[in-house]
């Protein structure tokens, strides 16, 4: 396989000189872990006091990590990346909200994402969290097969109402719909209903996706375990695959809990598992659309070896490739040079609420062993090329 992650000039086409400059700074302020946690301490800290520092957090690393404060803010950034051939996934980004209010809130805005994506080429893609339309602590009861109050019962009725009006959009207006995959100990709980939604609007292909973390040794199991059960119900699947956001969390309540880690006991074990699960979904395409989100470079090229053995086009619609925006643009753009469908997750979202999300995105960077010094690595021989000119 040609190796085409290393062309720097595809990879950095739309970001001006200054931008390239900005990418630079902030993934060596990400490099240095202490000057990452005391930044999220200080940045939680200024926004909690209403100290005027929203402006320099929206010209550095919120502007290079999201998209917009709202969804019409986007646009623009959308419109500039599909020159390119590379969609957008709008990702309404707020995160820990508890009030029904807020997860009615949460509803509103993704279905208003579904219209857009219906809208729009560019967006082939709408999603959400769980946690978006539902409170953490309902779900985890529920996966942990407790009995619920009455007015829990109430409550998780207006999540499966949630749920169910936001796949039925999805299902009317022809928009593959991604749900994030979120903490073990809620994830059963979330995948029943997600199964649910799937045998309900699945049935002539893939519009509702489920989430997988590879990271997790159990998931390749459960996927053919769904599979199964999809053969027998007559449903498609759609599922997006990761390696998982969550590890040292995971790891640390496994431990205090004294059970044992869902996680793979090793980088290389999930990095097999994710590869064997790519493989298992290509091996089954007739009934599956996979959205592959990574930003490891083997792996990608690995699903890309598959699909020209087995001789699939890189247009078919049936697998996508998907990275973060701010990250890993040399695997997506020239994915899109080559003419392979790839997505971006595209955050959105007012600024302080954002925050957890860009504070996990920094502390994730510096926790991967060589994703920053990979993506400052490949900046550096982008501003070489542009001065060498």
């Amino acid at each position: 396989m040609e190796k085409i992650f290393n062309n720097t000039q595809v990879a950095f086409a739309l970001k001006s000189d200054t931008e390239l400059d900005r990418a630079y700074f902030l993934f060596k302020m990400i490099s240095n872990e202490p000057l990452v946690r005391i930044g999220a301490a200080v940045t939680n800290f200024a926004l909690n006091a209403h100290l005027p520092v929203e402006g320099l957090i929206r010209a550095t690393v919120f502007d290079h990590f999201c998209g917009g404060v709202n969804e019409n803010d986007c646009l623009s950034v959308v419109d500039k990346m599909y020159t390119k051939g590379v969609s957008s996934v709008l990702d309404y980004s707020v995160e820990g909200k508890e009030e029904e209010d807020q997860f009615d809130a949460a509803l509103a805005m993704t279905l208003k994402t579904v219209d857009f994506a219906k809208e729009r080429d560019a967006i082939p893609f709408a999603v959400f969290k769980p946690t978006g339309l539902g409170r953490f602590e309902l779900y985890e009861k529920l996966g942990e097969k407790q009995t619920l109050t009455a007015k829990e019962q109430e409550e998780w009725d207006r999540v499966v109402a949630r749920f169910d009006l936001v796949c039925s959009e999805a299902h009317k207006k022809n928009v593959a719909l991604l749900i994030d995959g979120e903490e073990s100990w809620m994830q059963d709980a979330a995948d029943e209903l997600v199964t649910a939604m799937m045998r309900k609007y699945n049935k002539e292909k893939a519009i509702v996706f489920n989430t997988l973390q590879m990271y997790r040794w159990d998931r390749l199991d459960y996927l053919k375990k769904l599979h199964e059960q999809a053969k027998e119900e007559g449903f498609f699947i759609g599922m997006k695959l990761v390696r998982g956001a969550y590890m040292e969390k995971e790891n640390d309540r496994a431990k205090e809990k004294g059970y044992p880690s869902p996680i793979c006991p090793t980088k290389e074990a999930t990095d097999a598992n994710y590869d064997a699960a790519v493989q298992y979904m290509l091996e089954h395409l007739d009934t599956m659309s996979i959205f592959a989100g990574t930003h490891n470079e083997e792996s990608t090229y690995s699903l890309m070896e598959m699909m020209k053995a087995k001789g699939i086009s890189s247009k078919d619609d049936r697998i996508w490739f998907g990275q973060l925006y701010g990250m890993s643009d040399n695997i997506s753009y020239n994915l899109a040079d080559h003419h392979y469908n790839v997505a971006k997750y595209l955050p959105f979202g007012p600024v302080k609420d954002v925050m957890p999300y860009l504070i996990r995105r920094a502390e994730e960077n510096t926790s991967v062993a060589g994703q920053t010094s990979r993506e400052l690595g490949l900046i550096k021989t982008e501003r070489k090329r542009r001065k060498g000119k």
